[in-house]
């Protein structure tokens, strides 16, 4: 359960960071434009100083689906490293996700390497997660854009194209936050 007012906060940072990027809030918004204007780097892999080519090869594996994106701090500053084997609406979802832990000021959770070199995240926070999903979900597509999408009767498919999300993060929203029952039509076919 998120705390009282959560919700409310999430959808007016969304229309927040809109403005300062001199967007309507009904405008769809470019995770790597917001990425820059919070000061946040974003790599791929193949920017990581001194990556083994064996390394990348696994972690670019189209079939690799174990990772979608991670926050470090180098050097004092945010980089988010996304895992560019995603397609569709997956990367701005995974960009977006560790923007929303950013913004709400999660603790960034704790990575140890095993003696044999693998990556372990030794900390997970169950809540921090549900609420960077829930923020995320409304920095691209916040409720004031469903309620458009739907006014002007445009097809699912095509909306989820200008927004740059999935069919499935655009009819979860819509879901989630009752507009599908509000305005029933539109729907995908």
């Amino acid at each position: 359960m998120f705390k009282r007012g959560f919700k409310t906060w999430c959808e007016n940072v969304a229309v927040l960071q809109r403005k300062a990027l001199g967007l309507r809030p009904i405008d769809p918004i470019n995770p790597v434009l917001l990425a820059k204007h919070l000061g946040v780097e974003v790599w791929k892999p193949e920017d990581i100083p001194g990556i083994d080519a064996d390394c990348l090869r696994v972690l670019l594996h189209e079939d690799y689906s174990s990772w979608s994106a991670v926050t470090l701090s180098v050097n004092a500053r945010d980089v988010i490293i996304i895992n560019t084997a995603h397609r569709g609406g997956r990367p701005a979802s995974n960009l977006m996700h560790e923007l929303a832990h950013i913004l709400i000021g999660h603790n960034p959770a704790r990575i140890d390497v095993s003696a044999d070199g693998y990556l372990m995240l030794n900390t997970f926070d169950k809540s921090q997660e549900d609420e960077a999903n829930w923020l995320c979900g409304c920095l691209l597509l916040p409720r004031q854009a469903l309620l458009s999408i739907r006014r002007r009767g445009i097809d699912l498919n095509v909306a989820k194209q200008e927004y740059g999300v999935s069919l499935d993060m655009m009819r979860y929203r819509l879901q989630v936050t009752g507009i599908a029952k509000l305005l029933p039509r539109a729907s995908a076919r």
